[in-house]
């Protein structure tokens, strides 16, 4: 998630966090857990909290990075929101728009 939501690909996250992208892509794959050394390395180089990190989030706030605080749900959203193709992507942005607007 946190690479997908920086928009960078696997080899230059791969790269930043100090392992191969074939690691990184078995680790998003669910294939093995990341060692304690690659969950630091994540933390330092995005900022990202240790304990969402290893144990998701706890309460309704999740701290992704230094600067960006998501809700747990609006992480949910990301993350399936990133899978669709662009003109579903424009599809669900007008509809938060329109409902928005009702508001």
């Amino acid at each position: 998630m946190i690479r997908k939501l920086n928009k960078i690909n696997q080899v230059d996250f791969a790269e930043r966090i100090g392992i191969s992208q074939a690691t990184l892509s078995e680790l998003e794959q669910d294939k093995y857990k990341p060692s304690i050394d690659t969950v630091l390395s994540i933390v330092k180089a995005f900022g990202t909290n240790v304990e969402w990190l290893l144990f998701g989030a706890k309460d309704s706030e999740t701290k992704v990075f230094n600067v960006i605080a998501v809700k747990e749900k609006e992480a949910e959203l990301l993350m399936h929101f990133d899978k669709l193709k662009v003109p579903d992507q424009d599809e669900i942005l007008d509809f938060i728009k329109l409902k928005i607007s009702r508001y």
